[in-house]
């Protein structure tokens, strides 16, 4: 009987180390490694989509550059859950609507936004709950 309570114990710490090994994993998903946050961009554009599911809310847009060529833009909000409870919906965001994103860039340089804030063609600032 020692000897299984020592296989018990031996695999119980095996699994324990292997869960705080993967831990920075799992926390990384949710950080802005990937974005200058000492930065900000605004870019107005056309929506191509807008994906309103989980882990992250996504917005597709096209938008011109200085030179008047199109740029396809992607922007990450929060989950759905903090959004709804923000006052949004599936169709908050359609595609076809023009909208002005405001954001952390990528590090990259990628047309990619950490999204801060959402402004409709009206004027109306959507809340965005600002989390990750």
């Amino acid at each position: 009987m020692g000897e299984n309570v020592k296989i018990t114990r031996a695999s119980f710490l095996a699994v324990c180390i292997g869960l705080l090994a993967l831990a920075p994993v799992a926390f990384a998903h949710h950080g802005t490694a990937n974005y200058d946050t000492g930065k900000s961009v605004t870019v107005k554009g056309v929506v191509t989509a807008f994906d309103f599911v989980n882990p992250h809310v996504q917005i597709f847009w096209e938008a011109k550059d200085d030179s008047g060529a199109t740029q396809k833009w992607q922007g990450e909000l929060t989950s759905p859950n903090r959004l709804t409870r923000a006052g949004w919906t599936k169709s908050s965001i359609k595609p076809g609507d023009t909208i002005t994103i405001s954001g952390y860039p990528t590090k990259s340089g990628s047309t990619e936004i950490w999204i801060q804030k959402v402004v409709t063609s009206s004027g109306e600032e959507l809340p965005t709950g600002l989390g990750n």
